[in-house]
């Protein structure tokens, strides 16, 4: 019994010192700077609701330890276990997304938020590590296979999430869901005029998005034509930085959380910039950058076609996310609801990215090293005994 729990213990070890220990330290950084922001920003928030101060700090906290339970669970999984639960999940998401148009809490016009067991969650934010899994799946078998519809079978499956999206609607996730999946078509060697014509079918989108939904023109005039329109939330984001100055006013003395709603979501990297200074912003940019630059550099490495795709996809989506959060409080973006990854108050977020880098972990992990002089002794053994 014994032996069966040293045998186990060294297991476990074994598998924990495979992972790849920069990114694993990189994304707990990311975690511990989100664990901060969070306590600093939400409380002036929670009181306007009038809600406890540290409301959203307690529950942000299960969100991120439940978060990392997920990330190593599904780091350890094996592949043909992670492929039946992503499968699985996938098709929960989808139906949870049908259900959301009929059941969902509406905010601003829009659906796309579903109340379960007193838990608030967003189905199409948990989807993203899934969609991306299983479109890195059927993208490599195209090469296992002859004649198998990769690129069909992906616009399908793509056309089914963004119908359900466009019907919410959420044209920010629809630009999202496409930038990843240009970028896996162009890594499979999906010719690049198809990805241009779906760069044109996504613009005349996003035209078609401005002249028939209200909110979405009036974000876009807001951006383009700041002094002419209401532009409160950015203003004020801008004011941070300059208030913050290098070295910052200091934890809880900023002021632009008591005045921005979404200090603890959109607009918590902004919080940063008064509170900490130039000096957190720019070592949040370095340590995110550094997580984007360490995926590139294993994928480089890695020789398998559906690990590269679907690693591919995750660090598309983790980049576009981070660049867009931060240029929206610069005023580089028009304001979209799109979360800093590990940073942002949001439960499905959390867990979304927990999800999408347990996978990375999994399919980034090292291989044994292979002795070859204990191979060769063996060998030299058996000879000598026949």
């Amino acid at each position: 019994m014994i032996g069966l729990r040293k045998r186990g213990s060294s297991s476990v070890r074994r598998w924990w010192w495979t992972l790849d220990s920069i990114s694993l330290a990189l994304i707990l950084g990311i975690v511990m700077i989100g664990a901060l922001l969070i306590t600093t920003a939400s409380p002036p928030v929670a009181e306007k609701l009038k809600l406890n101060s540290f409301y959203f700090v307690h529950r942000q906290f299960v969100f991120l330890v439940l978060a990392l339970i997920i990330m190593i669970t599904t780091a350890a999984l094996s592949e043909k276990n992670l492929k039946r639960l992503v499968l699985l999940g996938f098709l929960v998401c989808i139906a949870l997304m049908c259900i959301v148009l009929f059941k969902g809490d509406e905010v601003k016009g829009a659906r796309r938020w579903l109340s379960i067991a007193g838990v608030s969650i967003q189905p199409s934010e948990i989807l993203k590590p899934l969609y991306i899994f299983l479109i890195g799946l059927v993208l490599s078998e195209k090469f296992s296979k002859e004649a198998f519809p990769a690129f069909t079978i992906c616009v399908i499956i793509h056309a089914i999430v963004c119908g359900l999206l466009i019907l919410q609607p959420d044209f920010g996730m629809v630009i999202t869901y496409t930038t990843v999946l240009a970028g896996q078509f162009f890594l499979a060697g999906l010719s690049i005029w198809w990805i241009v014509i779906v760069g044109l079918v996504g613009t005349i989108a996003c035209v078609t998005a401005y002249f028939t939904l209200p909110h979405v023109a009036k974000r876009v005039d807001t951006f383009l034509n700041p002094d002419g329109n209401e532009n409160y939330q950015v203003e004020k984001s801008i004011e941070s930085y300059v208030n913050g100055g290098f070295f910052g006013k200091g934890p809880g003395e900023g002021t632009v959380k008591t005045h921005l709603p979404d200090s603890h979501t959109d607009f918590i990297f902004a919080v940063a910039g008064e509170e900490f200074g130039s000096i957190m912003t720019a070592v949040m940019m370095l340590v995110f950058l550094s997580l984007i630059l360490r995926g590139l550099y294993l994928l480089y490495k890695e020789q398998n076609l559906f690990k590269i795709y679907v690693c591919a996809g995750i660090i598309i989506l983790f980049a576009l996310q981070t660049v867009f959060n931060i240029g929206v409080t610069l005023h580089i973006f028009p304001t979209k609801g799109m979360t800093l990854p590990f940073v942002s108050y949001g439960g499905s977020s959390v867990i979304s990215f927990a999800i999408c880098f347990g996978i990375f972990l999994n399919f980034t992990k090292k291989k044994p090293a292979i002795n070859h002089q204990s191979n060769a002794f063996i060998m030299n053994t058996h000879v000598k005994e026949l």
